[in-house]
């Protein structure tokens, strides 16, 4: 067997390799989990260098895809608000959340537009970068002694540059050294496993964080629940603006698939730690249901 069939048999299972890795070794996640800001920004770097810039076309599909995930964010955040501080806040991240980079991938498979739910990506990771400042300050400020400018500026320097920083990357690279950006759009296979390093991160640090505060179980049943229900209703919306547009399959894909590495890891860094229970419960979630699609694409003969 070579190392191409030995790849190609273990992708499958690498993304629950991750997360059963995470919870095994937790207790050794803290040491190696700095890298985790850096391993989001490669992923998305070598994802945004398959896009050049003539590729973007931003149709109505985006723009109904980003009000539903910016508006929706804020009315299910809202409406737990009176009941649970801490579930609000893990169910506004599983929808404020941007696309995955996986997502293009994935909605490929099922037949549905690449570069629609591309650029949907980077639009939606743009939006992301610039809102997410003020919307986690305002959340987080409940008896800080911190002021919203000190705040904000702290959220902004590490979520920013994270997200915006890639982009610009892609499109210098594209501009200044054109072989580098070949080389690294046709290694896109890569992302995937980085993305994969990222899971048993994050996923052994919520963990940890879960251990730690078991006591909170009811809490992260709660958590888990809304997660699981905002997943289905946003395949589910996804799918009918997607059909509206001509692209009921980008449109599930864009808005239903998270990248919950970078969920993950901002609700631990920025929210009330135990809210980033509901993106890692997501994670199960969508994969469960991307799994189900492919399985019956696969049944039809058409994958």
């Amino acid at each position: 067997m070579n190392v191409s069939t030995l790849r190609q048999r273990l992708k499958p299972w690498m993304l629950p390799i991750a997360m059963i890795g995470g919870v095994l070794f937790h207790d050794f996640i803290e040491t190696i989990a700095p890298v985790a800001p850096y391993l989001i920004f490669v992923m998305l770097l070598i994802t945004f260098c398959k896009v050049r810039p003539g590729d973007f076309h931003v149709t109505s599909l985006t723009y109904r895809l980003l009000f539903v995930q910016l508006l929706g964010s804020l009315v299910v955040y809202f409406i737990i608000l009176p009941f649970n501080a801490d579930v609000a806040q893990g169910t506004f991240i599983c929808v404020f959340c941007p696309t995955a980079t996986a997502a293009p991938v994935i909605t490929g498979m099922l037949g549905g537009s690449i570069t629609r739910v591309a650029t949907y990506s980077i639009v939606s990771n743009m939006s992301v970068a610039l809102l997410a400042p003020p919307l986690f300050t305002f959340m987080g400020l409940d008896g800080h002694s911190l002021s919203f400018v000190t705040v904000f500026w702290q959220i902004f320097r590490s979520v920013f540059p994270l997200i915006v920083a890639p982009l610009l990357v892609a499109f210098i690279l594209l501009r200044i050294a054109p072989r580098a950006h070949k080389a690294i759009a046709t290694h896109q296979s890569l992302s995937f496993y980085i993305w994969a390093v990222s899971l048993f991160i994050v996923v052994g640090r919520a963990v940890s964080y879960m251990i730690a505060h078991h006591e909170n179980v009811p809490e992260m049943i709660a958590l888990a629940a809304t997660s699981g229900i905002v997943c289905c209703l946003q395949f589910y919306i996804g799918r009918k603006v997607g059909r509206r547009c001509g692209d009921k399959i980008a449109g599930a894909q864009g808005l239903g698939q998270k990248n919950t590495v970078l969920a993950i890891w901002m609700a631990l860094t920025f929210l009330n730690p135990i809210s980033s229970v509901a993106p890692a419960a997501y994670v199960a979630w969508q994969n469960t249901i991307n799994s189900l699609q492919l399985y019956i694409k696969a049944r039809q003969g058409k994958v």
